[in-house]
């Protein structure tokens, strides 16, 4: 659906790649007849952007655990049964791997009628894993960390193991980008660096008020607006910001920066992570984003800020030298230790699991 979805599954195409196997990527929305899935992008994009409180309501409807019969997506994902089994057949593939939670619910429908002659794997992106994600047909999980998996074994009653996240391997410390981009921030009035992050849509809430929170604290704000130029020129005007749009360099701008702001609990606040950089989730976006920062921040490895007074605070803390979560080894051993070819070679071979 976005971005981040697209960023795992190239990365998950290059490690099989890399282990001497072919990988075929196919995007599940274009699979759908007509144009459903041009339409089901275009729907949530400006949902998120513009009406949050109707995707709360959809989020809370078809992805959240509740009493009583509650809608999925099965049935949409039905729409796309024939092209998968054409794309397995005229491929000759020997698995399929979902990264997307309506891929995830197409593959485990096929499976539990038979219509898919392949097992099929699924790796869960989010951190607060909505029912979308599971479906009693596919024949493994693959989670972010060992409690994630752990519930999905409890919820699912299928296999599921932790592989960690998928990010190449440029994100990592001091990443090659880093003296460049900290020449360039410095350049600008000496402030220390606060990356905001909207995601690749240029999608939050109040990110104007955030930024001049954060200048009037002393702080260099440098927001990430992504490909949403109206957001673009909307923050270059907000006083002591730098707004930039889309970044090819992330590891290296993430690097220069003190914190990352995160709103969606994705694979931004992954890579920085990843190089080391604290993470605050703050003013999260609906449904996935606001359960996804809680629960990074119920893991340890975020902090959670649910106020204007509690963020400065935390950044204070965070910039000074004081302890942040991310930076506990215990933390990054559970977080980016892990294997995902190995399992899905295992899966592939008819090996069990």
């Amino acid at each position: 659906m976005g971005s981040g979805h697209d960023a795992v599954a190239d990365e998950l195409a290059r490690r099989l790649r890399a282990a001497g196997h072919e990988a075929v990527r196919v995007d599940v929305l274009k699979m759908l007849p007509g144009a459903i899935g041009a339409g089901l992008r275009g729907f949530y994009s400006q949902t998120v952007r513009h009406v949050p409180l109707l995707y709360a309501g959809i989020y809370a409807a078809f992805f959240r655990d509740g009493p009583g019969l509650r809608p999925g997506s099965a049935p949409l994902a039905a729409l796309a049964e024939d092209r998968l089994r054409a794309e397995v057949s005229d491929g000759r593939a020997d698995a399929v791997v979902s990264v997307f939670h309506l891929a995830a619910q197409l593959t485990g429908r096929m499976r539990a009628r038979g219509r898919l002659p392949v097992p099929s794997a699924v790796v869960v992106t989010d951190f607060a894993v909505h029912r979308q994600w599971l479906h009693p047909g596919n024949d493994l999980n693959l989670c972010l960390t060992p409690e994630i998996a752990r519930e999905v074994r409890h919820r699912s009653g299928r296999p599921a193991l932790a592989c960690g996240p998928l990010l190449p391997g440029r994100f990592g410390p001091h990443p090659a980008g880093e003296s460049y981009w900290r020449q360039r921030l410095t350049a600008e009035d000496g402030r220390t660096p606060v990356l905001l992050s909207a995601g690749a849509w240029g999608v939050g809430s109040r990110l104007g008020a955030t930024a001049r929170l954060l200048s009037g604290a002393g702080y260099l704000p440098v927001t990430l607006c992504g490909r949403n130029e109206r957001l673009h020129r909307r923050m270059s005007k907000v006083p002591g910001t730098l707004a930039l749009g889309w970044v090819d360099d992330m590891p290296g701008l993430i690097s220069a920066c003190s914190a990352l702001i995160d709103n969606a609990a994705g694979q931004t606040a992954l890579e920085a992570l990843a190089v080391g950089v604290p993470v605050v989730g703050y003013r999260p976006i609906p449904g996935h984003g606001a359960d996804g920062v809680r629960r990074m921040a119920s893991l340890g490895l975020t902090d959670h800020a649910t106020g204007s007074w509690q963020l400065v605070q935390c950044l204070d803390r965070l910039t000074s030298g004081g302890p942040a979560p991310c930076h506990l080894p215990a933390a990054d051993r559970r977080l980016f230790q892990g294997d995902v070819v190995g399992p899905l070679e295992q899966l592939a071979a008819g090996s069990r699991i």
